[in-house]
């Protein structure tokens, strides 16, 4: 492995923690996945950027990870409470269909908005409703432990009794006391001993449309239940990092703590991860105000709030050009300028591909140049391990680009660097654009066999000086987004910034 001095922020003791993982090279990450009842949106785009960049790094590192991100097919209510009706069920009334269509079907509009995204497939990406035997065996071992109790054929955890031993509320800083006081009992929920208490597992009125034999009756998980039961069985009873979204941390997470001590007596997680929320235009997003987009909304450009379409990957640059921890607005403005930066990366990875090292007698190492080039490396190094700084990192990439450009241009002749300079310049750049940031050129074969014939024809006009003919393909290509490169040994192109 690299050798290198990762840090990461805990959610958990609210501070930057150097990442010490439990039985290194081997790594586990469990990440939260979508409630499948509808099409993705950005708020499932951006943890999934984040932690597959994440994962990204790590694996550049030397970590063997295994990566877990969940499928939640059943027992997320509305509301996100313990009351209510399925998500995915409501869904399927609505569109007179089996849940486990309406599942299927976006699950698998979920994996091709991520590979549009250019995410990595998880190691494993189990489903709630494969998993029921594992979450009743853990419903029974809290009752084991005296820290859930059956009523009416629904168990809940009992969180005054487990505060007694354990902390509830040290994830999200929430304090008991003040959640008791300030939560009143709503209808429903007289049954549970406490309204602060959650449901393990559910009795099914007979209408309920997903339901399963159990102990207690025919019923249905809790929704914090399923994560427990999926990220013990393929991680263990404690693994090294637990991601999701913030909007997650309470009570979603809190709850998975309170379950993996009461079962196994130790945090499920090491390191809690959790990025920050998205805004449109500086609000929260959200049907009611008419300002939720989609993923492929945002990729046909298909919604009154868009002036234009915007490719995948000019979203995933957009998602790392901000700290994912940070709040991350989209805007017109910012997508547009997003759409520019990643045009820039994707035309010099484009020519950190296509240069060579030439040595030359005349010209001896520039020692500045050389130090340079070589603090930018160190520094985008050091922004990834301070907490994946993927902001920083591009920052100093772009650097790296400068001098690419200057090489490509004449500017600056490679043998000023020497070769070993010169080649760990290309390999860094190439790596981190690809490998760990994730970004590629969207760019298919038809394009480039159209771009290569018209750059022919416009190299044959020019020979001939029928500057018409030129300057007719000039501006088809640049009607297109590509802009012609006369150079004096050959004819390139680039994407136009």
């Amino acid at each position: 492995m690299k050798s290198h001095q990762l840090k990461v922020y805990n959610t958990l003791s609210r501070q930057k923690e150097e990442f010490q993982p439990i039985n290194p090279p081997f790594l586990g990450m469990y990440v939260c996945g979508p409630t499948v009842y509808g099409d993705a949106h950005l708020g499932h785009g951006r943890p999934a950027v984040t932690f597959d960049t994440v994962n990204r790094y790590l694996t550049h590192l030397g970590f063997r990870v295994r990566y877990v991100r969940n499928i939640t097919d059943v027992g997320h209510l509305t509301g996100d409470a313990d009351e209510g009706e399925d998500k995915i069920a409501k869904k399927a009334k609505l569109e007179q269909l089996e849940p486990m269509e309406v599942a299927q079907q976006y699950t698998d509009t979920y994996h091709r908005d991520m590979a549009l995204l250019n995410t990595w497939k998880p190691s494993i990406e189990p489903r709630a409703t494969g998993h029921i035997p594992e979450q009743i065996a853990l419903v029974e071992a809290i009752l084991n432990e005296g820290l859930a109790y059956e009523v009416n054929g629904s168990v809940y955890f009992d969180v005054l009794k487990y505060n007694n031993t354990y902390k509830y509320g040290k994830l999200s800083g929430r304090v008991l006391d003040e959640l008791i006081s300030g939560s009143r009992d709503l209808d429903g929920q007289g049954e549970k001993r406490n309204s602060v208490d959650f449901a393990l597992w559910k009795n099914a009125a007979p209408e309920h449309l997903m339901k399963w034999e159990s102990p207690w009756g025919v019923g249905f998980p809790g929704w914090h239940l399923e994560c427990t039961a999926m990220s013990s069985k393929y991680l263990g009873t404690q693994f090294d990092i637990h991601g999701g979204g913030m909007d997650l941390m309470f009570p979603h997470h809190e709850c998975e703590i309170a379950q993996g001590n009461a079962c196994n007596h130790r945090d499920p997680a090491k390191y809690w991860m959790h990025n920050n929320m998205i805004t449109i235009n500086g609000q929260k997003m959200g049907k009611s105000l008419g300002n939720f987009i989609t993923l492929q909304e945002l990729f046909t450009g298909n919604h009154k709030l868009l002036e234009q379409a915007y490719s995948p990957m000019t979203i995933r640059y957009f998602m790392l050009t901000a700290h994912y921890r940070s709040t991350l607005d989209f805007s017109n403005e910012a997508l547009k300028a997003a759409q520019k930066g990643y045009k820039k990366i994707i035309n010099g990875l484009r020519i950190a591909r296509l240069l060579e090292y030439t040595p030359n007698p005349e010209i001896s190492p520039d020692q500045e140049q050389i130090k340079q080039v070589e603090s930018s490396i160190t520094a985008a190094y050091r922004a990834m391990d301070d907490d994946f700084n993927t902001a920083q990192a591009i920052g100093h990439l772009f650097n790296l680009l400068k001098k690419i450009n200057s090489i490509f241009t004449g500017q600056l002749s490679s043998a000023a660097l020497g070769e070993e300079v010169f080649r760990k310049m290309k390999d860094t750049f190439i790596t981190f654009v690809v490998d760990i940031l994730g970004l590629i050129e969207e760019k298919s074969d038809v394009q480039n066999s159209m771009l290569n014939l018209l750059l022919k024809l416009y190299g044959e006009a020019k020979t001939a000086r029928d500057y018409a003919k030129v300057d007719e393909i000039r501006a088809g290509l640049k009607e297109m987004g590509f802009v012609v490169k006369d150079m004096k040994d050959k004819i390139d192109w680039a994407y136009e910034e």
